[in-house]
C-alpha cells in the first residue's frame, strides 16, 4: 500500500474517533456529489442461441416491481473505520432501460446500459464495485466503464463473468479495476476485498457443487469408471497413489457410485452439464459450435454405415477406393451458390443452425477431404513421408537420436527380462547409403522412433482384448536432402512363458514390392498404432490436458484478480476446465469413445498414469525437450542458444521461435513487477500458489526434486513461460493437425486387430493374393474408423470465436501502459514468425516442410494477426488456450 493511502485512511480514523470525542474538530467540507457517467456492457441469459423468453419475461417483470440490478463503488484510496476500514462504499446505481432495452438472438450479442453513479468527490477513486442482480434469471457481464472520474478520467473493470440472481450467493460478487497489484502493494481499502474473494473461490471441499458456485477445487481422477454396469467397466482410480500417479482435476462433489465409494457417480452419458465454475463454460458461440460440429460429425457416420448393411463384408473396408467413398462419393444436392448462402447465413440468427449452413464448401453430412489426400491420394504410402510426420506430423514430439546401437531397455530386467533391441547392423547397413552404424551415429544421422518400453507394461493385458498388437521400435536414417528414411521396424510381443523372460521380437525392413512389400507397409501400419495411441494418450492428452488444469485451479485460488500472475495466465486457461470434463464424460471414461477408437483399450489411462509417473515439469520446456531427445546441442552462437541435429525439422525450428518470443514476452512483463528476486520470495500469494501446484495439484510428484523452488524472477519467468507453452503452442502442434493427417485412418490407424502373417498359413497365403485386403482386416474396423475420424474432425476444429496467441478478448485487460506495450510487442513478434513460417514453407530445399503429400507445415502458425477466422478446419492458428 503506498504512502498516501496510507495517511487517507489514519486521517479517515482519527477523524472519526475525534469527531465522537470532542464533536466536531472542524468545519465539515460540503459533500461534493457528483454524477459519473457508466457504461455497462453484458450479455443476458441464452439457451444455447435462441433467447430464453420466459425469463427475459420474468426479468422485466422483476424490473417493474423494483427488483433491479445494482451496483455500488468502493473507494480505491478511503477507508472507512465503522466497516473493518474497508474501502468507503458508494451510493447503490440502478441499471436502466432494461425493459425498454432489446436484444438480437445473436449467441455472441451484447447489450450497452447506462449508469449514472453518484460518487463524492472526496472518497476518490472506484477501484472496485459490487453487483447485486435481483432478476429471475442470470447475465454475463463483460465489462463496466466509469467516464471523466475525479482527477482520474476513465476507469475501467474487465469482468467477463456470470452474475447469478444474488440470493444464490452467500457473499457479495465483486469485481475489481484492470490496475495491477501485487499483495503487499494493494491499497488498505481492497485488501479485505480481495483476500475475500480468494476465500469464496476455494470454497469449504464439502457437497456437490451447483451451477452457480464459483468453487474450484481438486479431486482425482475417480470419475471414469461405472463399476454399477459390471467389472468390464470398473476403472482404478487415478491419482493420489504411487501405482497410478496422476495430476488433479477439478472437484464436482457428486455423490459416491454405490457399487465402489471411491468411484464418483456419473451424469447420464450425454449430459454436457457438468459441474465446472460457470465462467469456465463455453460460450454460446463456442457450445454452438461444438454441438454443430458433433451433429455433422455422427451424422457423417450414417450414410457409410447404411451402405454396410448391403456390403458382402460387414464392418470392413474392402479397398481404399471404399475408404475415399467417404469423402468424395457424393450424390447429395449441390450447395447454392456461395455468395448467396453467405447472405442467407448472416440472416439466420441461431448460431448451431448458421453452422450446419456453412458457406465455405463444406458438405453437410460428408466428411470433408483429409489435407493429406488432398494433392495426392498416395503419396502417404511412401517411406518419406512415413518419416517426415515424426517432424512435422501430428505427433513430432517423440523421435529421438540414436546414441548407442542397439538399443538397450530402461525396463527392470529382474521382471521383464532382456527387453533390448533385436535390431542389428546386418539388418539397416544395406540401407544406409554407404554408412555404417557406427559412422552415422557419429554423424548424427541414426533416430529412432521407440514406443517398446511404455507399451511392453500393458501389452499383455491388452491383446486380450480386440486389439491384436506389438511393441514397436522404428529406425532412421537422415539423409543428405535433410529427409528420414526408415531403415528397420521391430514388432515385439511379451515372452509366452512370462515377462521374465524377455521379448519376442521380429525385424522387417524396406521393400517396395511383392510379399515383403506387403509385410513392410504392415510393420508401418503397426508402428503408426503404436504412435497413434501414444500420441492421444500421453502426448495430447496426458503432456496438455491433464498436467495444465492443476495450474488452472490453482490459479483461480491462489492468485488474486489483481495479480500480475494471473493477468498473464488467464487467456490461458479458457475453457480448459470444461473441455476437460467433457473428454472425462464421453472420450476416457470407460466404454467412451477412445477406449472404443484406440489400442490400449480398456486399459487407456491406466497406461497414461504410468507414463506421468516419469512427468517433469522442466522437461516440457522445448529448448529441454529437445535437448533431452538428442534432437539438439546447447550452442550459444546459434539462434535460441541451440543447434539443431536436423536442421530441416519443422516442429523444431517454428516452435523455437515461438518459444523464444512467449519467454520474451513474459520476461518483460515480469520485469515491471518483479524487479528483484526479493519480490519475488515476498510475494505471499505467488509463493501460496506455487506451494499448491506442487504438493496438492500434483502432488503425487510433490517430492522430487526438479520442482523449480520459485525462488528467483528467472525461475518464474520460465515456469510462467512453460505454462503458456503447454497450453498454446504444444497443444496446437499435437491438436489440430489430427484430422488433416489421422482423418484418413489408412495413414494413421488407432487400432490393429491381427498379428502380422505368418508364413505357411491361410492369412499369409492371402496376404500373396489381397495385400489391401489383408492390410484393411487388420488395421481399424469400418465403424471405429468412421466413430475416430468423427471424433478427429470435431478436435481438430477451431471455433469461431478462437483467440490466438499475441491476442486478447479485451484491449482493456490491463490499465497498465507498460503492460500493454509489451503485449503489443509480443503480437508483432508473431506476426514477424508468421512471414518466416510462409517463406519456409516456399523452400524447395526444405523437403519436410511440406513432403510428397504436398502439405505445407503450419500447425505452428500462429494466426496473430487473424489472417484466418471464422473457425473450422483451418489446420493453422495456436489458440491462447487448450479450449478443444
Amino acid at each position: 500500500m503506498g504512502s498516501s493511502e496510507r495517511t487517507n485512511c489514519f486521517v479517515d480514523v482519527l477523524e472519526k474517533v475525534m469527531g465522537s470525542v470532542c464533536g466536531k474538530t472542524k468545519d465539515e467540507p460540503r459533500v461534493h456529489q457528483k454524477k459519473i457517467l457508466g457504461k455497462v456492457v453484458l450479455v443476458k441469459k441464452n439457451v444455447l442461441d435462441v433467447t430464453d423468453v420466459g425469463a427475459s419475461v420474468l426479468d422485466r417483470v422483476h424490473e417493474i416491481f423494483g427488483k433491479d440490478i445494482t451496483f455500488s463503488f468502493i473507494s480505491a484510496t478511503h477507508c472507512d473505520p465503522e466497516n473493518r476500514n474497508k474501502g468507503k462504499l458508494g451510493k447503490e446505481a440502478r441499471l436502466v432501460d432494461w425493459v425498454t432495452k432489446l436484444t438480437s438472438l445473436e449467441a455472441e450479442d451484447s447489450a450497452t446500459f447506462e449508469l449514472q453513479v453518484e460518487w463524492d468527490e472526496s472518497m476518490g477513486v472506484p477501484g472496485a464495485f459490487i453487483v447485486k442482480n435481483h432478476h429471475f434469471s442470470q447475465f454475463y457481464l463483460k465489462s463496466v466503464t466509469l467516464e471523466n472520474v475525479h482527477e482520474h478520467g476513465q476507469v475501467h473493470f474487465d469482468c467477463n463473468s456470470w452474475v447469478y440472481p444474488a440470493h444464490r450467493y452467500s457473499y457479495d460478487r465483486i469485481f475489481f479495476s484492470n490496475k495491477i497489484y501485487l499483495p503487499c502493494e494493494t491499497p488498505e481499502p481492497l485488501r479485505w476485498y480481495r483476500d475475500q474473494e480468494l476465500i469464496n473461490l476455494r470454497g469449504n471441499g464439502k457437497g456437490a457443487l451447483r451451477e452457480w458456485d464459483r468453487v474450484y477445487d481438486y479431486a482425482y481422477y475417480n470419475d471414469l469408471g461405472s463399476p454399477e454396469r459390471g467389472e468390464d467397466f470398473a476403472r482404478p482410480v487415478l491419482g493420489g497413489t504411487k501405482e497410478y500417479p496422476y495430476p488433479r482435476r477439478g472437484r464436482t462433489g457428486r455423490r459416491p457410485n454405490k457399487k465402489d465409494p471411491k468411484t464418483e457417480s456419473r451424469l447420464p452419458l450425454l449430459s454436457l452439464d457438468i459441474y465446472v465454475p460457470r465462467d469456465e463454460r463455453f460460450s454460446s458461440v463456442k457450445l454452438s459450435d461444438f454441438i454443430a460440429y458433433a451433429l455433422k460429425s455422427v451424422g457423417q457416420v450414417i450414410g457409410p454405415e447404411i451402405r454396410d448393411l448391403f456390403d458382402k463384408t460387414r464392418n470392413e473396408f474392402d479397398t481404399f477406393e471404399d475408404v475415399l467413398r467417404i469423402y468424395d462419393n457424393s450424390k447429395e444436392v449441390d450447395l447454392p451458390d456461395a455468395a448467396k448462402l453467405l447472405k442467407h447465413r448472416k440472416s439466420i440468427p441461431w448460431e448451431l443452425v448458421r453452422e450446419l449452413a456453412r458457406s465455405d464448401g463444406e458438405r453437410f453430412l460428408k466428411f470433408p477431404m483429409p489435407e493429406v489426400i488432398q494433392e495426392d491420394k498416395t503419396a502417404w504410402r511412401t517411406d518419406e513421408e512415413f518419416g517426415r510426420e515424426m517432424l512435422a506430423g501430428v505427433n513430432p514430439v517423440i523421435i529421438r537420436s540414436l546414441k548407442e546401437f542397439p538399443t538397450k531397455s530402461n525396463l527392470d530386467r529382474q521382471v521383464y527380462g532382456n527387453q533390448d533391441s533385436t535390431i542389428k547392423r546386418e539388418h539397416i547397413e544395406e540401407f544406409m547409403n554407404g554408412l555404417t552404424v557406427d559412422e552415422a551415429i557419429r554423424c548424427g544421422k541414426l533416430y529412432i522412433l521407440d514406443h517398446h518400453d511404455a507399451l511392453m507394461l500393458y501389452l499383455r493385458r491388452i491383446n486380450t482384448t480386440n486389439t491384436k498388437t506389438y511393441a514397436t521400435r522404428t529406425v532412421l536414417l537422415l539423409q543428405d536432402d535433410g529427409t528420414l528414411k526408415p531403415l528397420a521396424i521391430e514388432l515385439s510381443l511379451p515372452h509366452v512363458e512370462g515377462d521374465q523372460y524377455g521379448a519376442i521380437s521380429e525385424v522387417f525392413t524396406p521393400c517396395d514390392e511383392g510379399v515383403e512389400g506387403a509385410l513392410w507397409q504392415l510393420a508401418k501400419a503397426y508402428a503408426a498404432v503404436n504412435d497413434s495411441g501414444y500420441h492421444q494418450l500421453i502426448s495430447h492428452f496426458l503432456n496438455t490436458h491433464a498436467v495444465i488444469e492443476p495450474f488452472l485451479i490453482a490459479t483461480h485460488r491462489q492468485l488474486s484478480v489483481m495479480h500480475p500472475i494471473n493477468k498473464l495466465l488467464h487467456p490461458h486457461f479458457r475453457d480448459t476446465m470444461y473441455i476437460n470434463a467433457l473428454a472425462r464424460q464421453i472420450l476416457i471414461n470407460a466404454g467412451g469413445v477412445l477406449e472404443n477408437t484406440v489400442f490400449p483399450s480398456k486399459y487407456a489411462m491406466e497406461m497414461s498414469s504410468a507414463v506421468y509417473k516419469s512427468w517433469n515439469f522442466n522437461d516440457q520446456a522445448l529448448p529441454q525437450d529437445l535437448i533431452n531427445r538428442g534432437m539438439a546441442v546447447k550452442a550459444e552462437s546459434k539462434p535460441h542458444g541451440l543447434h539443431l541435429m536436423i536442421q530441416d525439422y519443422p516442429y523444431a525450428v517454428d516452435g523455437l521461435e515461438i518459444w523464444s518470443a512467449i519467454e520474451s514476452w513474459v520476461r518483460e512483463y515480469c520485469s515491471i513487477y518483479y524487479p528483484t528476486d526479493d519480490n519475488v520470495r515476498g510475494d505471499s500469494e505467488l509463493q501460496s500458489w506455487w506451494t499448491e501446484v506442487r504438493t496438492v495439484g500434483h502432488g503425487d510428484l510433490k517430492d522430487e526434486p526438479w520442482w523449480p523452488k520459485m525462488h528467483t524472477r528467472e525461475e518464474l519467468v520460465q515456469s510462467c513461460t512453460i505454462i503458456i507453452w503447454i497450453a498454446s503452442a504444444l497443444h496446437a502442434a499435437v491438436n489440430f493437425g489430427q484430422y488433416p493427417f489421422a482423418g484418413y485412418l489408412p495413414n494413421r490407424p488407432t487400432v490393429s486387430r491381427r498379428f502380422m502373417p505368418k508364413k505357411g498359413t491361410p492369412e499369409f497365403a492371402e496376404l500373396e493374393k489381397n495385400p489391401d485386403g489383408v492390410f484393411f482386416k487388420t488395421i481399424t474396423a469400418q465403424f471405429q474408423t468412421l466413430l475416430g475420424i468423427s471424433l478427429i474432425e470435431i478436435l481438430s476444429r477451431h471455433s469461431s470465436d478462437e483467440i490466438y496467441l499475441g491476442q486478447r478478448d479485451s484491449a482493456h485487460w490491463t490499465g497498465d501502459k507498460k503492460a500493454l506495450e509489451a503485449f503489443e510487442r509480443f503480437a508483432s513478434t508473431l506476426m514477424e514468425v508468421e512471414e518466416k513460417i510462409l517463406q519456409r514453407n516456399k523452400d524447395s530445399c526444405l523437403k519436410n516442410r511440406t513432403g510428397p503429400v504436398k502439405m505445407d507445415y503450419m500447425l505452428l502458425f500462429p494466426n496473430t494477426s487473424g489472417a484466418s477466422q471464422g473457425g473450422g478446419l483451418l489446420t493453422k492458428g495456436i489458440p491462447n488456450s487448450i479450449s478443444i
